[in-house]
């Protein structure tokens, strides 16, 4: 007869009673997306739409953001989704991102707002299998749950890069930021299983001062003085409605930028703000 040890007894023990007690247990950690270059055969991806939401985890009793804090959605949202971990984005349409901030900081929900809010899922945390058999399940959890608000984002394949192409130009088009690509089928190694695709490249950096206007935009922000992670300091002085150059992004928050590749120094070039960073 085979003994085991006490220890794994007593993990066997704890995971059996937490299941018992119909308590979910922890999702694994979100997966965060690297950049696609032209060496990836996509081929051996599925493809979607990058939407401009706010990322939202459901453990199977919770939904938080990225962060860990809680979403304080309505109760008839979350009440009825599915009792396993969801990984997806709270998304208003192409270009709502502000709108949909706005509704999802809010401490008491507003049932009108969140009325026209969507949890797009892209992942089944913790699942087995591999993407193109977690998809397949995720498609059939959002049928069986029946909610209006729940859906799962279309994913598709494509021929060659051309296709991806396409793809990114249609998309990009309509309004949308890009595309995510995620490895269909078994990999010994997690490096490449989730990739963005975009028109250009985005990254965050901290506001460590506000450089004056001139012209047209004297007395208010002329452009931003801003530290990469690394410590590299530039300027971001477009992107900015007249409402943000009133009332810029404060000092010490952090912005989310574009830009198109680096110069020779190793900064970004034409850097272009897009948004604030929230505290999520």
């Amino acid at each position: 007869m085979l003994r085991l040890p006490r220890p794994v007894l007593g993990v066997m023990l704890s995971i059996f009673l937490i299941l018992c007690a119909g308590v979910a247990l922890p999702a694994s950690p979100p997966i965060l997306a690297e950049v696609y270059d032209d060496s990836v055969d996509p081929t051996d991806y599925w493809i979607s739409e990058k939407l401009d939401g706010v990322r939202a985890l459901w453990d199977g009793q919770v939904l938080t953001f990225r962060s860990g804090n809680p979403v304080s959605a309505p109760d008839w949202f979350t009440r009825d989704l599915p009792k396993q971990p969801l990984d997806g984005e709270l998304w208003l349409g192409r270009g709502s991102f502000e709108r949909l901030s706005g509704i999802v900081r809010k401490t008491t929900p507003v049932n009108a707002e969140w009325r026209a809010v969507r949890y797009m899922l892209f992942e089944l945390p913790g699942a087995p299998g591999n993407f193109s058999e977690r998809k397949d399940a995720l498609k059939r959890l959002v049928e069986a749950a029946g909610l209006p608000w729940l859906h799962a984002i279309e994913q598709y394949r494509v021929a060659d890069r051309k296709a991806l192409k396409a793809r990114l130009d249609a998309v990009v088009a309509m309004g949308g930021e890009g595309l995510m690509l995620h490895r269909a089928g078994d990999s010994s190694t997690p490096d490449g299983e989730l990739l963005k695709l975009k028109p250009y490249l985005d990254a965050d950096a901290r506001v460590i001062g506000h450089l004056p206007g001139k012209g047209r935009h004297a007395g208010r922000l002329g452009a931003l003085l801003v530290a990469a992670p690394d410590g590299r300091r530039f300027r971001i002085g477009g992107g900015f409605s007249d409402a943000q150059r009133g009332t810029p992004p404060p000092v010490g928050s952090t912005v989310i930028y574009r830009y198109h590749g680096l110069t020779r120094n190793g900064l970004p070039r034409f850097p272009v703000f897009l948004r604030l960073r929230e505290a999520f």
